[in-house]
């Protein structure tokens, strides 16, 4: 029979799709355990990975054995888990992603206070967007994330943070500066800088804003962003407007020539939540984790839905 070590370093590779990636991330040589996959190949007579492709691609008769591994390896996790259940002390390792435009500004609320709460947990934590969330929750690679939703994924749990409504952020030069507040009805597409693709706040600025027109501030120009600071940075040059979330726009000082003017109500918001698969163990230092994001939240941003919000889908 294999061993929950062989198992380990199955999975790794599925996971990383490199041998020497999977091996550090065991902390062991590539000879050990591309030997140890090899006894577990020797066993099932059949080979797991092509090695000819790059990177390399789990075999079609591997995939469910790859598969019954993760679960088998999950089943020992919840066993780890349920034995600690009568402490009230709350260890472990968590994996968390979150969506670049909710990194920069989340995490500086509650990574200090979380830190310190609860030291013996240990927390890796990286920037993916929505699509590499979605594939790293799928292959194991991360235990939950922070995104926006709903996604609509059947196997994934989702936990809704809070309601972070949209504002507009406006060159001065701009009509839309005249008003207080704005409805989505005097917006026009063509004066909108957008994030590039992949981005989930890309989809809703433009369901937000396609009522009227292209996006397109110069007719011989397209440009998109990886980052909300380039698109702030264009806006106060004098060109356009783009949409803010609530905790970016509060982190952003309005320059002399550019303004944040709020939406009209129903405010277009987008709803942040904690995402895990419904097959996760580690429900304790989510829950804390979860407890600890809401106490540390600004008491201005709503973590529960009203009519006076209006959730924009991705």
């Amino acid at each position: 029979m294999p061993t929950l070590t062989q198992l380990e370093y199955l999975v790794a590779v599925d996971q990383h799709r490199h041998f020497g990636k999977a091996a550090r991330a065991c902390h062991v040589s590539q000879p050990t355990l591309s030997m140890q996959l090899k006894k577990l190949e020797e066993e099932f007579r059949l080979t797991f990975f092509d090695r000819s492709k790059q990177p390399i691609l789990p075999t079609r008769e591997a995939e469910p054995l790859i598969a019954q591994a993760k679960a088998i390896l999950r089943e020992v996790g919840l066993l780890h888990h349920l034995s600690m259940r009568g402490s009230k002390e709350i260890t472990g390792e968590l994996k968390l992603a979150l969506i670049p435009t909710v990194a920069p500004y989340l995490l500086p609320l509650f990574l200090g206070a979380f830190a310190q709460k609860y030291p013996d947990v240990k927390l890796k934590i990286e920037e993916l967007t929505t699509g590499q969330i979605l594939e790293a929750l799928e292959r194991d690679q991360i235990d939950a994330a922070i995104l926006a939703t709903p996604l609509e994924v059947e196997a994934l749990i989702e936990r809704p943070l809070f309601y972070e409504p949209f504002e507009l952020y406006i060159s001065t030069d701009h009509a839309l500066t005249r008003l207080q507040v704005v409805s989505e009805e005097k917006l026009d597409a063509k004066d909108l800088w957008l994030l590039t693709e992949g981005h989930c706040l890309r989809n809703q600025m433009v369901r937000i804003c396609s009522r009227r027109g292209k996006p397109g501030i110069f007719p011989n120009v397209r440009f998109e962003s990886g980052t909300l600071q380039t698109l702030i940075h264009l806006v106060e040059q004098g060109h356009g407007y783009t949409l803010l979330p609530w905790l970016a726009a509060r982190g952003t000082t309005p320059s002399k020539k550019a303004v944040l003017r709020p939406f009209a109500k129903p405010v277009p918001s987008r709803e942040i939540s904690l995402v895990s698969r419904r097959t996760q163990y580690k429900k304790m230092i989510l829950d804390a984790l979860e407890s600890t994001i809401r106490e540390t939240l600004p008491q201005e941003l709503p973590q529960e839905r009203s009519k006076k919000i209006e959730v924009i889908r991705l």
